[in-house]
């Protein structure tokens, strides 16, 4: 079974400032979410942030692009995206 990946409403607009080459690394990391859940530690930087939130790095450099979800629920396999966007602003 699949886990459902959601996004705020924040990240929806993060997204769209996003530059290209971040967007389509976004874009498959959800897509591995989806496929094989929230522990992805095959991505850069990946770490556990706390009870249920994760984070990974979609681009290194100046400025870092990061991503951070939550795993909502675990029986009926939800996560949802809480950031995108540059290392300086993550809520962590």
């Amino acid at each position: 079974m699949k886990w459902t990946v959601t996004t705020t409403k924040r990240v929806q607009k993060q997204i769209a400032q996003l530059p290209e080459s971040v967007k389509k690394r976004l874009v498959a990391l959800l897509l591995e979410i989806e496929i094989n859940g929230p522990i992805r530690g095959n991505w850069p930087n990946y770490s556990v942030l706390g009870k249920n939130f994760h984070h990974c790095h979609l681009k290194k450099g100046r400025p870092t692009y990061v991503a951070v979800w939550e795993m909502k629920d675990k029986k009926i396999k939800l996560v949802e995206v809480n950031y995108a966007g540059t290392h300086e602003k993550a809520p962590y």
